[in-house]
């Protein structure tokens, strides 16, 4: 068995080649992505020994400008290593270990001893600490405003209702921003059963009504036969504020519920009615920014007002945008005004739609065991998304949750297991900022955009060709992990890396603890045994379960843990209150209105964007572009592989385009085209659907930047990333979150001339004696 993100498979080698791939028998509903092993081992695409690029080994005075356009040089890995260890030694010197950033944000491993976050980390804390990163790309508007609003994080919020309650007696949920599929197919730790797509169908079947509120039909399954309202991108706040103005002036407000329970309606309500800004939030209101009949938000708020238990749930997709907090304390509100926030299968769910039912089911129990990452010396932290602004302003300051804070002064970045120039908004900006820190070190598999704008580039295997163990939080089942293939080339493990770096900076003692990787998996299984026991769950001696080759099921004694923190509040609002500052839920926050912050204020409000269809903008860019994830790899993992290129149209990514739309622009089906606005340019292909509304345009991220060699706005991408036209600038000043969904966009046939892309995505190289 070999563990992944998408799920567990047998796979068969026959001469060092992947000839058959099964999903695990636990997997009732396998994603396809593991079609994508078939084409790991494509040797064009691998790192087969370290790497130096030319202008660095040469010591050239300026260098960094060349990052992602120069050849690089084999070495051997003692050159290698001891380049890596002296430039380290010379940061420290020169500007301390802040002058280090580590965040190594990335999906690179699912297993729990060769997850390479923890590796780095481990190691980075090792030789003294270093810059790290707060959030994640995926929910960092959501990270910070939920504890504001109900005084716990938003993976606790999800327990506040469980799919068998919502089964039972749930008969409305209201999906803004659906419930996509794509995204369940991945979570962190991995997948032993995907379970996500029976019980979104078994909730439908069970006679709850579901209504999807997204400008993409598909964002939720067909067979569910929901009902869509196809509003505009970034218009869910004003939806909420119509249905909530609704609401307030027809007395359908749980005012009760309001008293007991909430803070600061009266002044919620002001703004509502318009007292404070003299504009009334009403259904009439909303629908000329959400371009949709009044009449729509009208039903939708009855709907509500007279379901016996109402659900509420808000995708993560709609906090990636501008004042993405927004939408989430708005979802909270709304439940808090319909008072069914405490009933079984009712109130509110957040991050539905990701990470294989996130939202439905209580955690395990117990804790699995993991790689120690020891303690970071280093308290400087960013938020995630601000790396770009980071690189680029040292020293300059910036607002984050009610801090003033300083940008560091960054001189060495050390990435492993992750892939910004995929991730990351305005690759333009970035690909500029990279070129700020003096060395930029790199272990991947393969040559992505982050390994070919990397200074030292370390081989590192893949969960094909290493030992490990897998399992998730909220999943019952551990699997032993077994390496399928040899190490390609000289690649080595990210443990072996960092040993071979640890002893040449005279730590390897403290980093290894003298266990090398079975030691360490025999050690993580058993501190994973030895917590399963104190739950009732008796996991069978490590020889005996590595032996077997299968996931182990661990069904607890114990009850799953569920953190019944809303329940206790409800039964006795004094006795258990939340822990926000007034003890009870914040409709309006005493402590982020002291922030005085203009574009986060004290109580959820619509603010007017920089980009989305009614805003100037639109005069130039009139396409609201969503970048969603895609449906055929995790991110951009494996984009070479054949199931991934069976989306692609002429070796690019796809972009769905409404015909009306295409037909306005000379557009068919299958056409190159190209996408742009005042940040960048892409070529994709051309995909006419009527499953997304006009007006707006979806091209999935995910794949491998592939720039030409025009610097700036005037750069053309060629493999269809989306990545090029996002915008890099921060949810709020709350946050700082991506903003990737709030982006404006045009799109041209194009008739030039287009390049193979495949030929372009691989560094060149060049010998010592030609430096």
């Amino acid at each position: 068995m070999v563990g992944t993100h998408w799920g567990i498979y047998q796979v068969e080698t026959t001469d060092g080649a992947i000839v058959d791939v099964q999903p695990a028998r636990t997997d009732s509903n396998p994603s396809p992505i593991g079609e994508l092993l078939y084409d790991a081992m494509d040797n064009r695409f691998r790192i087969a020994q370290p790497m130096v690029r030319a202008g660095y080994l040469r010591g050239d005075q300026n260098h960094r400008q060349s990052r992602g356009k120069e050849p690089f040089v084999p070495v051997s890995w003692d050159e290698a290593l001891e380049l890596a260890a002296s430039a380290l030694k010379d940061i420290k010197e020169k500007a301390g270990n802040s002058g280090v950033y580590g965040g190594s944000y990335g999906w690179g491993s699912a297993g729990r001893f060769h997850h390479a976050q923890s590796q780095i980390h481990r190691f980075l804390n090792t030789i003294g600490g270093y810059v790290a990163s707060v959030n994640n790309y995926s929910a960092a508007a959501c990270q910070v405003i939920v504890p504001h609003v109900i005084g716990v994080d938003y993976g606790t919020a999800d327990d506040v209702v469980e799919y068998g309650e919502i089964i039972e007696n749930c008969d409305l949920l209201i999906a803004f921003g659906g419930l996509n599929q794509y995204n369940n197919q991945v979570k962190p730790g991995g997948v032993t059963d995907h379970h996500e797509r029976n019980v979104i169908e078994e909730i439908a079947a069970s006679g709850t009504e579901v209504i999807s509120v997204s400008p993409i039909q598909s964002d939720i399954p067909r067979d569910v036969a929901a009902e869509w309202i196809a509003a505009r991108p970034c218009s869910d706040v004003a939806i909420m504020l119509g249905i909530a103005h609704y609401l307030e002036v027809n007395n359908k407000v749980d005012v009760r519920f309001l008293d007991r329970y909430t803070v600061g309606y009266d002044k919620f309500k002001e703004y509502l009615l318009g007292k404070s800004d003299g504009v009334m939030k009403d259904p009439e209101w909303a629908s000329s920014i959400a371009n949709i009949p009044s009449q729509d938000i009208i039903r939708l708020a009855e709907k509500l007002a007279n379901a016996r238990c109402p659900l509420i749930t808000v995708s993560l997709s709609l906090q990636r945008s501008e004042h993405g907090e927004q939408p989430f304390w708005l979802a909270i509100v709304l439940a808090a005004m319909l008072g069914s926030i405490g009933k079984k299968g009712g109130g509110f769910g957040l991050r539905w739609g990701s990470s294989n039912g996130s939202g439905y089911y209580h955690k395990n129990p117990f804790s699995w065991g993991s790689l120690p990452q020891g303690r970071n010396p280093i308290k400087q932290t960013i938020p995630v998304a601000r790396i770009a602004d980071m690189l680029l302003n040292p020293g300059s300051p910036y607002a984050y949750n009610g801090e003033n804070r300083t940008y560091p002064d960054i001189q060495l970045i050390y990435w492993a297991g992750g892939n910004p120039f995929h991730h990351h908004q305005d690759l333009n900006k970035l690909r500029r900022a990279w070129r700020k820190p003096e060395t930029v070190i790199v272990h991947d598999s393969t040559w992505t955009a982050t390994a070919r704008h990397a200074d030292i580039v370390f081989p590192a295997n893949t969960f094909l060709e290493r030992n490990d163990v897998i399992c998730s939080k909220d999943d019952y089942h551990i699997t032993p992990s077994k390496k399928a293939l040899e190490n390609y080339g000289q690649s080595l493990t990210d443990y072996e890396i960092f040993c071979g770096l640890a002893e040449r900076l005279g730590v390897l003692e403290a980093f290894s603890e003298g266990r090398d990787e079975m030691a360490w998996l025999k050690n993580i299984y058993k501190v994973s045994r030895n917590n399963a026991k104190q739950a009732g769950a008796e996991l069978i001696p490590f020889d005996e379960f590595w032996e077997t080759g299968e996931p182990l099921y661990a069904e607890p004694k114990m009850k799953p843990r569920r953190n019944n923190f809303m329940s206790r509040f409800l039964n006795d609002p004094k006795a258990q209150p939340l822990s926000t500052p007034s003890g009870k839920i914040e409709i309006f926050s005493s402590r982020i209105a002291s922030f005085k912050y203009a574009d986060c204020t004290g109580h959820p409000k619509w603010f007017d964007k920089n980009e989305w269809l009614g805003a100037p903008r639109a005069s130039s860019f009139p396409l609201h572009m969503i970048s969603h994830q895609p449906r055929n790899k995790l991110h951009s993992q494996f984009d070479f592989g054949a199931f991934s290129h069976k989306d692609k149209t002429a070796g690019r990514e796809t972009v769905t385009i409404n015909p009306a739309d295409a037909c306005k622009r000379g557009i068919t089906d299958g056409m190159l085209v190209r996408i742009f606005n005042d940040r960048g340019a892409c070529l994709t292909g051309a995909r006419l659907s009527d499953d997304i509304m006009q007006g707006v345009v979806s091209l999935p991220t995910g794949a491998w930047y592939c720039p030409d060699d025009t610097e700036g706005s005037n750069s053309l991408e060629y493999h269809g990333n989306p990545n090029v036209l996002t915008a890099d600038k921060g949810t709020s000043s709350l946050a700082q979150g991506p903003t990737a969904h709030s982006c404006l966009v045009e799109i041209k046939p194009f008739h030039g001339s287009a390049p193979e892309v495949q030929e372009l995505l691989m560094p060149k190289f060049i010998s010592r004696a030609d430096l």
